[in-house]
């Protein structure tokens, strides 16, 4: 069976091409509505990389059973934190791409078009790829804004990539970056971040330091994601000056029968809550911005979790999102993956008289158009 390649849109050979960075999140239903919500969890539940059950299995249960209850609880959900403007999570990653692009349009030596894409729902990465394949960029730097890698988070976006560039003619060379857990910029914001907080809120009895979860099993099979939390967590630790027993790492949203990474972070705040401790700040370290599992699922479950127990005062500090010190030290996260892409454009590009005689060994007058499609 012959298979047919998507064209180069419009280029000509040898013109000088940007640099195109590529950002990647998680992604959000398109409205929060049970039939948005439906189509958003097909698609992520439906995604190999998050659910390892056997196909024959799952897909039967997800679209029998699943698929027939949760998007209304989930619609729920989003209505909470739902704005005029859309989904939070890709305001801000909107935000980020666009604040990226002046900072790199303001450092770089050569032109850079920076677009993002959802792993899930809209805009896609297949969409934010053709858009850099209109404007003729030929080397492409992938950033997930995962912090710490998982299969779950940070793979499935190199899948999403690659599934969309098998069906390219002109492949453009790709780099990928799987994780920033410990660049010193990164941790430097988040311990600004608190530390900004502390300075109006007054210092907590415990810092709880919340991750999203992954299955245990995942872990044990090789996923080093449970070790870039932890060592992430030290390093904020550490620049804040807490001891181990001021801080406790946790893993939320859990979904399904199977034992995740612990501790949980809802049972975690029920048991501080019972021991009466008086006041406890939460953060979310792995998110790169504030979303459901922030805003909702810790900020307002969790804090209510704590208070119902009979904790406290409870705070959630929220995500880096587009702060400007998050903003630099993707920047240089950035930077740090481009060595050998930063000479002069087009230096490595035939010349103008080189395609001048190119076009004559294939028979193209000089009134040929020089753009070939």
């Amino acid at each position: 069976m012959s298979m047919s390649f998507r064209d180069t849109p419009s280029y000509t050979h040898g013109a000088p091409s940007p640099i195109g960075v590529l950002l990647t999140n998680v992604g959000s239903p398109a409205a929060p509505t049970p039939g948005a919500l439906r189509g958003y969890l097909a698609q992520f539940l439906g995604d190999p990389r998050l659910i390892e059950y056997p196909r024959w299995w799952w897909l039967p249960l997800l679209h029998g059973i699943i698929l027939n209850t949760r998007p209304r609880r989930s619609a729920r959900l989003y209505q909470r934190i739902w704005t005029e403007e859309g989904s939070p999570l890709l305001i801000t990653l909107r935000r980020q791409a666009e604040a990226l692009q002046d900072y790199l349009d303001a450092t770089l030596p050569v032109p850079v078009r920076v677009v993002y894409g959802a792993r899930y729902g809209e805009p896609s990465i297949a969409a934010a790829l053709r858009e850099l394949q209109a404007a003729n960029v030929q080397r492409v730097l992938a950033l997930p804004l995962y912090p710490q890698y998982s299969a779950t988070t940070t793979a499935t976006s190199f899948d999403a990539i690659f599934e969309e560039l098998k069906t390219w003619r002109w492949v453009p060379e790709v780099r990928t970056i799987n994780h920033y857990h410990d660049h010193p910029g990164y941790v430097a914001a988040l311990a600004a971040t608190v530390r900004e907080h502390w300075a109006t809120s007054g210092r907590p009895q415990r810092l709880l330091m919340s991750f999203h979860g992954i299955p245990r099993d995942y872990f044990l099979k090789g996923d080093p994601y449970y070790c870039h939390c932890q060592q992430t967590a030290r390093l904020l630790g550490e620049q804040l000056g807490l001891s181990p027993d001021e801080y406790t790492v946790t893993f939320q949203s859990r979904f399904g029968p199977t034992e995740w990474l612990q501790p949980y972070t809802d049972r975690t705040l029920e048991e501080w809550g019972r021991a009466g401790l008086a006041h406890v700040d939460a953060l979310c370290p792995g998110f790169s911005a504030d979303c459901l599992e922030t805003v909702d699922e810790v900020a307002e479950e969790g804090g209510e979790l704590f208070l119902q127990a009979g904790g406290g005062e409870f705070h959630y500090i929220r995500a880096l999102n587009d702060r400007p010190d998050h903003l630099d030290a993707l920047t240089d996260v950035i930077m740090a993956n481009l060595a050998g892409w930063l000479e002069a454009p087009g230096t490595s590009s035939p010349s103008a008289a080189e395609m001048a005689e190119h076009r004559a060994r294939l028979g193209l007058t000089e009134a040929a158009p020089a753009t070939v499609r």
